[in-house]
């Protein structure tokens, strides 16, 4: 239990820490966008595969910190890193996890936050939202969070079995 939660604290305090200092290009979107909260939960989620309850609530309340840090929307973080919870629950249930598949889990959870906030965003109609600007931000926050992602798979893999309760395969 312990694996996870060092992986979350890092991810969490990581983001706050590069999206301060990678560069903003156009207005208020950055060349690279780190979600490395996001990609932390698509790695935990295999210490939880028993304890899928633990998963959700770890989800909703990482969400809710996320909430008081970085975003002051009480509960918004909280419900989408939720429903993200879900849909990583449901990718895990039919594709195992290796390499390639890291890469492709990964996309989709940054692909369904940022689907899940543009959809939020339209109902409520809270800024002007456009296509190429969903696609942008996309585009711009999958390189460097496939590279943390593939980083951490590195080394969970060179973690002592021990540590593990959980088969990667390699």
């Amino acid at each position: 239990m312990m694996i996870p939660i060092v992986i979350l604290v890092i991810s969490f305090l990581l983001d706050g820490v590069l999206s301060n200092f990678l560069p903003y290009m156009v207005g208020d979107l950055s060349l690279f966008t780190p979600m490395l909260t996001i990609v932390s939960l698509v790695i935990i989620y295999p210490f939880f595969t028993k304890k899928k309850r633990n998963y959700f609530i770890i989800c909703f309340v990482l969400g809710l910190i996320y909430d008081f840090m970085y975003t002051n929307l009480l509960f918004y973080n909280a419900i989408l890193f939720l429903g993200l919870g879900v849909i990583i629950m449901f990718l895990h249930r039919y594709i195992r996890l290796n390499w390639l598949s890291l890469l492709l889990f990964i996309s989709l959870a940054i692909i369904g936050y940022e689907a899940m906030n543009v959809i939020i965003i339209l109902i409520f109609q809270l800024v002007p939202m456009t296509f190429y600007r969903f696609l942008y931000k996309i585009s711009h926050s999958l390189l460097l969070n496939l590279i943390y992602g593939e980083l951490l798979y590195l080394i969970i893999i060179l973690i002592p079995k021990k540590y593990k309760r959980f088969a990667i395969n390699s």
